[in-house]
């Protein structure tokens, strides 16, 4: 039974796959046209772009040449073409008028067609002296109307399409002016697009294109009449005037599918026409069909694909169906069994699950009393460390209090001597002495508070600062000197501020038990931040980690100091205190001399988190 499911499963795969491959070939074509329609039509906000370019330059350059005939010094000298200075006078200034108005060249024709005045009259290459009798526009202005012409220049070599004008005098033209402007820019400009760009005449033979090699040929059949044209105005070399072969098929009303064959090649593009009627011109957009016949195919591939997998899919699922009913009769026989081996599981389950239960309340309690042990060994750290500087402390307080007393009694006397001045010298130092015991005890409050767990953004600098200050008076005991790296801006980081300064004090009083023997002891403190981390290093220049220090360093109780000098919890405490920050604690030797310890902390770099800061602070 199994095997004539699998064969009839076969038998509707291949029919399945055979038919998506009929209907793939089937929809190609439509597909394909599809797909060339939508080049063309995103072709043709290209095209539009080329058209509008041409046609601002034809409306920027058409009323020049009838704004330079008004001018009355081309009339003078029109009739007095003998007059050399009037004729230096002239070409200056149609040199200067070319350059204004950015024309290839601005020249001035007498009746004959004979150029007697023009912008190029500097270069080698003048038009001065030379009869453009022969072009249409020079026949056109002459007939009173506004001249204009594309072609090949005979002078220059360049194409360039011609406005021209007559000059006027008692209704009588005596004379054409001319502005010539070249499009050698447009076609740089088109060569950035995928596609080509084609500009032909109403013979349709092309004058401008993003191929040169397609200069003056034509889409057209070339008749003898069209070359008599051409040859008579002088518009194109005729040696290049040949035809472009090539196959026009509409793909709608108006976008086509062409096919140019050149030198033995053929290639089909996606075209699509505009018209200038005013220059009588058919600006056309090729655009290559191979991305989208590629897409087409890709399409066709995807879809054959779903079919495919659909119908495996399909076949899959009737064997695993086929297969599934045979094993039905089998999971029957033994679901009987499961269900009993299911009940007695069950038991063994629940009587588990109580015992899980138990057990994580009681490692929820156990960790609660972890983290009540590590607070108070925070605080019970915290008190050590002002044990050890209540000698030094005492020496701080002690000294601006006698100070103070000495001051005071200086100020009574000055006040019975009437020496007001004086007096009120004393009393000013009386009020810095006490704004210094202030501070001091305001750091030590704050210090010997018991934090709380909450963390945030918290002033690194500040952190530091309030640590040295607390440390000051161990400083001057022991002679030792702080070199603090201070940035130029506060740095914000994620932490506590009471339990991150404890962690500075740790690290500053072991830089100092470290330096015990050495007479000028001196800390490095530096802070560099690197993208969104940021680190505190505290070095000092005793005699660094030997051995099994480094991985030992950090354990609870153990401690490299004499016996009755410390329990060897600060740094543990230290790095359990970095660790809740989401940060970390590691110390290595220096290359030269002495340990390194650095903090590693998530730094914040948004100026918007001060607030939540300050909260932060606050609250521990």
């Amino acid at each position: 039974m199994q095997k004539g499911v699998r064969a009839n499963a076969a038998a509707w795969l291949a029919t399945i796959v055979l038919g998506a491959v009929a209907i793939s070939l089937a929809a190609l074509p439509g597909l394909e046209r599809t797909f060339l329609l939508r080049d063309g039509e995103r072709s043709e906000a290209t095209l539009r772009l080329a058209v509008e370019g041409l046609r601002g330059a034809l409306r920027r350059h058409e009323p020049l040449p009838t704004l330079i005939a008004e001018r009355p010094i081309l009339r003078t000298f029109l009739n007095n073409p003998g007059d050399v200075a009037l004729k230096a006078e002239i070409n200056e200034q149609l040199r200067q008028s070319a350059i204004a108005l950015q024309a290839s060249d601005v020249y001035l024709m007498d009746v004959t067609g004979l150029t007697i005045a023009a912008s190029s009259y500097l270069k080698k290459l003048s038009f001065v002296g030379r009869s453009f009798h022969y072009r249409p526009y020079f026949t056109q202005a002459l007939a009173g109307g506004l001249g204009r012409f594309f072609a090949l220049g005979t002078t220059s070599g360049e194409r360039g399409y011609f406005f021209a004008a007559p000059v006027v005098e008692q209704d009588t033209v005596i004379g054409v002016v001319t502005v010539k402007f070249t499009v050698d820019e447009f076609e740089a400009l088109w060569s950035e697009g995928d596609g080509e760009i084609i500009v032909s005449d109403l013979d349709g033979i092309i004058f401008m294109s993003t191929r040169p090699d397609w200069h003056f040929r034509a889409f057209s059949t070339l008749t003898d009449q069209m070359l008599d044209r051409i040859a008579e105005a002088r518009q194109y070399p005729l040696d290049r005037v040949t035809e472009l072969r090539n196959n026009r098929t509409p793909l709608s009303d108006r976008i086509s599918l062409i096919t140019v064959d050149d030198a033995g090649a053929s290639t089909e593009f996606v075209s699509s026409t505009m018209a200038i009627p005013d220059a009588g011109w058919q600006v056309t957009i090729l655009s290559p069909t191979g991305a989208a016949k590629t897409q087409a195919l890709a399409v066709l591939a995807l879809v054959a694909m779903v079919i495919v997998s659909a119908a495996m899919i399909a076949a899959i699922a009737l064997q695993r169906r086929a297969r599934l009913a045979e094993r039905f009769e089998a999971q029957r026989t033994t679901q009987e069994l499961l269900e009993k081996r299911v009940a007695e599981r069950t038991g063994d389950l629940n009587t588990a699950n109580s015992k899980l239960v138990d057990e994580i309340e009681e490692r929820k309690a156990t960790e609660a009393q972890l983290r009540k042990t590590q607070a108070d060994l925070v605080q019970a750290g915290k008190l050590a460390a002002l044990g050890q500087m209540s000698a030094a402390l005492s020496h701080e307080f002690n000294q601006p209090l006698a100070a103070v007393k000495v001051y005071a009694d200086n100020a009574t006397q000055f006040l019975d001597r009437a020496r007001i001045d004086e007096a009120r010298d004393n009393v000013k130092r009386i009020s810095q002495m006490t704004d210094r015991m202030a501070a001091i005890s305001n750091h030590l409050r704050n210090f010997a508070r018991r934090p709380q767990q909450k963390i945030g953004p918290v002033p690194l600098v500040a952190v530091v600062d309030d640590a040295i200050d607390l440390m000051e008076a161990r400083l001057k005991t022991t002679s030792a000197k702080i070199a603090f790296d201070r940035p130029d801006q506060e740095i914000w980081v994620i932490g506590g501020h009471v339990r991150l300064q404890q962690v500075m004090v740790n690290l500053l009083s072991n830089a100092l038990d470290a330096m015990e023997s050495n007479p000028a002891p001196i800390v490095e403190i530096s802070i560099a931040g690197d993208g969104d981390r940021c680190a505190i290093k505290v070095r000092d220049h005793g005699d660094g980690l030997h051995g099994d220090q480094k991985a030992q360093i950090f354990d609870p109780f153990f401690t490299t100091k004499s016996p009755g000098k410390g329990l060897g919890l600060g740094l543990s405490i230290s790095y359990n205190i970095i660790k809740d920050f989401g940060g970390h604690l590691s110390a290595t030797n220096h290359a030269e001399t002495g340990a390194i310890f650095i903090v590693d902390l998530k730094r914040v770099e948004s100026l918007s988190h001060a607030e939540p800061a300050t909260r932060s602070v606050a609250a521990e």
